[in-house]
């Protein structure tokens, strides 16, 4: 019929239209950098952001805002705050920042056991207001499960991501110092931010009572000397004004709208779609790949399909987990690649639950310049040959030596008096805070709810997520060790502290679609590719097969763009060699 011919000429026509070589699902910090390798080997890529677009520079309304130049002085109302217990809790929100965020009620969720679930819906996603702290993993840390017997076997090793912690830390731009610590291996550094007078005092004195314990500076995503690739990008130096979380217009810190996806953007090759929340990727079982995404239009609900040869889901941890389970088909009733049902379980997370204050006699003759973006940190010390404990891993640490105002709140906080002390150093504080290696669990999952869903008609999301036994032990061993510690740098008044924080608000969740060497325990292989559907790759927190002390972020780059150039290698048939990789953008 001439008319059954008119539609399948206007199908045929659609599809082309909607069809790239890749689909990158997210635009955060591992979705950014997908972009900018695939884009950068010439493939036409389009990015699905489900929030709104931010552009750099012209889209961080408060960058340059002083505090009284907010109705509330930084602070939120008490009617936000109460229509927002879970956002609240989040360190980085405030009067400055609160656009850069998911608020409680835009995309609900069920909590099995408390869990606080940040997220950021936006071009860049959580790259604007990430902590920036980036460190290597060490040869330990990649053999630890194989090891220590939990989780399964990575199915890399440090060797095989070295390389690639190169290659991004190059680009993003790395501060810190060469340290020689092989729990910290060092990386491409551009000069790090200084220890005040007392942080190095002190860490003279713990290196000296704690053989094999060891203090360095805080390493971080900031341009502290920029070199020729950061300029090419138009990124300039940190001004170490510490409003990061609002965007920065200098290009000072690392964020996908600074880096990654401008560079992406030059080649040409990217198509940018904010405003489209994925649904689910189309599973054709005659060729046993996935041929394309299914997409939500953000604000009107319209449905739109999109087809690529190469699939990257980069939508943050839990929210990969989400589409990945809700992509069922007949080869795949249980999720995309989901055929052990693990799909969602062994979930883990950083504990940031202890933190120890305490005061120190430092010089009152002495100050600290200005601000900085990052602080002291001990890599861990804990199991880390050998099992050493009756807890399993370890915990990094963080510290910081500052001097607080002369003012006390013993006397009225009003007169001449007080108003001058304000503008005087008082005395020397200091405070520290654990960063745990948590155990994954396939008790800790996620899971699709089977009778709520959102506005968008997808399944709410289920989280069961807590802690056990060996978080307990090892939180207390971080607050006796620390104590120890700070005793032996001179600390005085030492106090510890547990939050009782829920999981999650550590911003640092990790597993559902893990890495490993075997199908039937594992979703994804050692490139990343899920193993039943090779044409999808899955790099960001969602993949990890064990969380390691250190913040995940560099090493979701790392996986990234070691996966993006396997993706590309293996659409050309041929070997994928770091050696051939290099920076471009035409």
């Amino acid at each position: 019929m001439p008319g059954d011919s008119l539609q399948i000429a206007i199908a045929t026509r659609g599809k082309a239209l909607n069809s790239f070589d890749a689909i990158v699902i997210g635009s955060g910090i591992s979705g950014g950098w997908a972009a900018k390798e695939l884009c950068g080997q010439g493939l036409r890529t389009l990015v699905l952001e489900r929030g709104r677009d931010v552009q750099h520079l012209k889209d961080y309304p408060t960058a340059t805002l002083n505090p009284w130049e907010f109705p509330h002085r930084l602070r939120m109302p008490a009617a936000f705050d109460k229509q927002n217990p879970i956002l609240t809790k989040c360190y980085a929100v405030d009067e400055a920042t609160a656009h850069f965020f998911v608020k409680d009620t835009e995309h609900p969720y069920i909590q099995e056991k408390p869990f606080d679930w940040i997220r950021g819906y936006q071009v860049g996603g959580k790259s604007l207001t990430w902590a920036r702290q980036t460190q290597r993993w060490s040869v330990t840390d990649f053999e630890g499960p194989a090891r220590d017997g939990f989780a399964v076997d990575w199915p890399i090793r440090y060797r095989d991501i070295a390389p690639w912690y190169s290659y991004v830390e190059q680009f993003a731009g790395i501060s810190g110092n060469r340290d020689g610590v092989d729990t910290l291996p060092d990386g491409e550094f551009l000069p790090a931010w200084d220890l005040n007078c007392v942080e190095q005092g002190m860490k003279q004195k713990i290196e000296k009572a704690f053989t094999g314990r060891h203090v360095v500076q805080g390493r971080c995503a900031h341009l502290t000397q920029p070199k020729e690739v950061h300029l090419q990008q138009g990124r300039g130096r940190c001004q170490a004004r510490s409003l990061c979380y609002r965007g920065c217009p200098f290009g000072g810190y690392f964020s996908s709208n600074a880096a990654t996806l401008p560079w992406a953007k030059a080649t040409g090759k990217m198509t940018l779609q904010p405003d489209s929340v994925v649904h689910s990727l189309i599973y054709d079982q005659e060729s046993g790949r996935a041929t394309g995404v299914r997409v939500i239009n953000a604000h009107t609900g319209a449905a739109t399909e999109y087809f690529a040869r190469i699939i990257f889901v980069n939508a943050a941890c839990l929210n990969t987990n989400l589409i990945l389970l809700n992509s069922t088909s007949r080869r795949f009733p249980q999720g995309l690649g989901n055929d052990n049902g693990l799909m969602g379980k062994f979930i883990a997370f950083h504990n940031y639950r202890g933190s120890i204050s305490a005061t120190i006699d430092g010089p009152l003759d002495q100050y600290y310049y200005g601000r900085r973006p990052t602080q002291p940190m001990m890599p861990n010390f804990r199991n880390v040959h050998q099992q050493e404990t009756d807890f399993l891993r370890g915990y990094m640490s963080f510290f910081s030596a500052y001097r607080s105002t002369g003012a006390t709140t013993s006397g009225p906080e009003i007169g001449g008096a007080y108003k001058d002390a304000l503008g005087e150093p008082g005395g020397w504080g200091v405070f520290m805070m654990m960063q745990g290696e948590t155990i994954p669990k396939e008790s800790n999952h996620v899971r699709l709810s089977t009778t709520e869903k959102d506005k968008w008609g997808m399944p709410l999301l289920v989280t069961s997520v807590g802690y056990d036994d060996n978080d307990k032990k090892l939180m207390a061993d971080f607050l006796q060790e620390g104590r120890a510690m700070l005793e032996a740098a001179g600390c005085i008044n030492i106090s510890t502290s547990d939050s009782g924080q829920a999981p999650g608000l550590d911003i640092h969740e990790m597993g559902g679609v893990r890495m490993g060497r075997d199908p039937k325990t594992s979703l994804l292989n050692g490139n990343n590719q899920l193993h039943g559907v090779p044409n999808v790759y899955v790099t960001d927190g969602a993949c990890m097969t064990s969380t390691a002390t250190q913040n995940p972020s560099l090493t979701y780059m790392a996986l990234t763009a070691r996966a993006a150039h396997h993706a590309v290698a293996s659409l050309k048939k041929e070997p994928c060699r770091i050696s051939d990789v290099r920076f471009r953008n035409s």
